[in-house]
């Protein structure tokens, strides 16, 4: 079966219908409104969800209920993809005409130009004679997989020809963890009050102070200097080699034990940039940094951690 939809698939030509139905929904001012009844309905719904979540204002609507009302979510300014293998589904031939009279572009991804669905609509993206796996030759399997194929080859040449960066599919993708990947550094970072700052002419006490008394006892603080740039990173690792050694100076300057050049982000960065670099230099915590070197915050692995980032 897997042999048969996939041969399905590879026999399928991308010609000229193809082409101008990704043009059509490039210049498409309104939403594409994908439609199909039965196994091609649900086939019909991803396609309208990937189109959406890459950029394309999409929705699905179901033949069937259009029949009834839903044809008032269709608009003038939309393009229509109907899926159906036969091309013969009642539920969409019947929808055909108000389509036209609404105004809305129909696209027919169908067997052939000589189908009804076809023969009634603006163009055509062909999916040829599909022999379906199931063994009576009844059952929808080779075809939907051909549609879907289809579907997924006209939503991924829109976005390819569409100015459409990381920062547009995080704000689709809020949530989940392609979601949580795609956050900025800004939004999960320590700030304010919970970001642990001390200067680089502070005692060490102080600099263990800030970090037990900061919200959240994050396991670290920023050192700065007179300008409040930053200089250096102080740790609970850091305090446990020194106690190790027997070399605990409390009131000795910071600057003298701390982390020279430690490893930063910018806010702006993806959190899951940020949570590569903690992962590849086996730290804990890492500054957050404004464009004049100043620290704005701290991310620190458990907040990775309870975001499910890490």
């Amino acid at each position: 079966m897997v042999a048969a939809e996939s041969a399905a698939i590879a026999a399928v030509a991308l010609g000229d219908g193809f082409a101008r139905a990704v043009d059509w929904i490039l210049s498409c001012k309104g939403r594409v409104v994908v439609t199909g009844m039965g196994k091609p309905g649900f086939v019909a719904q991803k396609i309208s969800a990937t189109l959406a979540s890459t950029g394309t204002p999409s929705l699905f609507v179901h033949p069937a209920e259009a029949a009834h009302g839903d044809l008032g979510r269709i608009a003038k300014d939309d393009v229509v993809l109907a899926l159906s293998n036969s091309g013969e589904t009642e539920e969409i031939l019947r929808l055909l005409p108000s389509l036209r009279r609404i105004g809305a572009r129909i696209v027919a991804v169908t067997r052939d130009a000589g189908t009804p669905l076809a023969r009634g609509s603006d163009l055509v993206v062909p999916i040829g004679n599909v022999e379906e796996a199931c063994p009576m030759g009844l059952a929808p399997t080779a075809s939907t997989a051909v549609l879907l194929a289809m579907g997924d080859a006209i939503a991924m040449t829109v976005l390819a020809n569409r100015p459409f960066d990381r920062e547009e599919y995080a704000l689709y993708h809020p949530g989940g963890k392609l979601g949580r990947g795609l956050m900025k550094v800004g939004e999960l970072m320590r700030q304010g009050e919970a970001n642990p700052v001390v200067s680089e002419t502070a005692p060490l006490r102080d600099a263990v102070a800030v970090m037990t008394k900061t919200p959240g006892r994050p396991g670290a603080t920023s050192v700065v200097d007179g300008q409040g740039k930053l200089v250096g990173i102080f740790t609970d690792g850091d305090l446990r080699r020194l106690v190790e050694r027997g070399r605990t100076d409390f009131e000795g300057p910071v600057s003298k034990v701390m982390g020279r050049s430690p490893r930063t982000v910018r806010p702006e960065e993806l959190v899951a940039d940020a949570a590569r670099v903690l992962r590849r230099f086996e730290v804990d915590q890492v500054p957050v940094v404004d464009a004049d070197g100043r620290p704005v915050g701290l991310l620190d692995v458990q907040d990775l951690l309870a975001a499910k980032i890490l």
